[in-house]
């Protein structure tokens, strides 16, 4: 990952905007509950689809559920009852960001994934 030196607002919003697809990757980071941070003993890790998480910021705060969809082009996760009606009365899901949620469940099906934190099958 390409490091930014600069502290101007607009290169660091140039380097998030103008990164490349597996850089993004390190923006979907989202930090784990305290729990499961004691057992893997890290701050955060990448959010995938079918982790439970709670999202702690904007109108809906406290909500709990598991990821549906993960946009890396985006930076944003999809969190299953999380959403917004639209004009005609319809839902439809809101984007969250994965800074403004926190684990609670990993999906640990992935064999690399669950080797990377430490788990053994």
């Amino acid at each position: 990952m390409v490091r930014i030196e600069s502290t101007q607002p607009r290169k660091q919003r140039k380097a998030r905007f103008t990164a490349s697809l597996h850089v993004r990757g390190r923006f979907l980071h989202a930090p784990l509950a305290p729990d499961l941070r004691k057992q893997y003993k890290t701050r955060s890790v990448r959010v995938v689809v079918g982790d439970t998480v709670k999202v702690l910021r904007g109108e809906a705060a406290g909500t709990e559920g598991p990821v549906d969809e993960v946009d890396t082009k985006m930076s944003r996760i999809v969190v299953q009852g999380v959403s917004i009606p639209k004009a005609d009365g319809t839902e439809m899901p809101r984007p969250v960001s994965p800074s403004n949620v926190q684990i609670t469940k990993l999906n640990l099906k992935d064999p690399r994934r669950a080797a990377s934190l430490g788990e053994s099958e």
